[in-house]
């Protein structure tokens, strides 16, 4: 009877993680509960909760089709979560190409572009384009960092949208940008207000 309560309870808790963070790997997910990556998997089976890159494959396949100011490939890194107006969740793992020659260090245009393409596409308007960016670079990111950017959409005025992008390798936060993103009419949006 307690071993079954011990399982409900674990079972809960692991989906409670997967709620609040789905990018947590099966080896992440047994640390923090305290037992083997077989039993996080058995759990998972169990629970129906897909692996790690199933659920990587679904978020960006529902973010996507809400997709409107870029198209899929213009943005840098995949799209995991957007919610138009409001938040957007971004995916960058770094290669060796996108980084200096000797240091292993990855380039800041690499990390600046990904918190761009999210803060554009968080913006639900059928042309976007950033007209002013504040950005601090806190710490370095390195060849297989795995690099997670949320944008959240503040202030708007007019066609003027303030978004903030934050950008984490693990727990350590590397990037801090706010940006002002603008909606402009399309060419075909102007042509029929004339």
């Amino acid at each position: 009877m307690a071993r079954s309560i011990v399982k409900q309870m674990r079972h809960k808790n692991l989906m409670e993680l997967l709620e609040a963070n789905p990018l947590l790997t099966d080896e992440d997910l047994a640390l923090t509960l305290c037992v083997s990556v077989g039993t996080v998997r058995l759990d998972r089976a169990l629970l129906g909760l897909p692996e790690l890159r199933e659920r990587m494959r679904r978020m960006a396949e529902k973010a996507n089709r809400r997709l409107r100011s870029l198209r899929q490939e213009e943005v840098i890194g995949d799209l995991l979560e957007l919610e138009p107006d409001h938040l957007a969740l971004s995916y960058l793992t770094t290669s060796k190409e996108m980084a200096f020659r000797h240091t292993g260090i990855v380039w800041d245009h690499y990390i600046y572009s990904q918190a761009s393409t999210l803060a554009m596409a968080v913006v639900e308007a059928d042309m976007v384009v950033t007209g002013a960016a504040r950005v601090r670079y806190k710490s370095p990111a390195h060849v297989g960092d795995k690099l997670i950017a949320r944008a959240k959409v503040g202030v708007r005025k007019g066609n003027k949208n303030v978004v903030s992008v934050r950008t984490r390798v693990a727990d350590r936060e590397i990037f801090v940008g706010r940006f002002i993103v603008v909606a402009c009419l399309s060419e075909t949006a102007e042509a029929e207000k004339l």
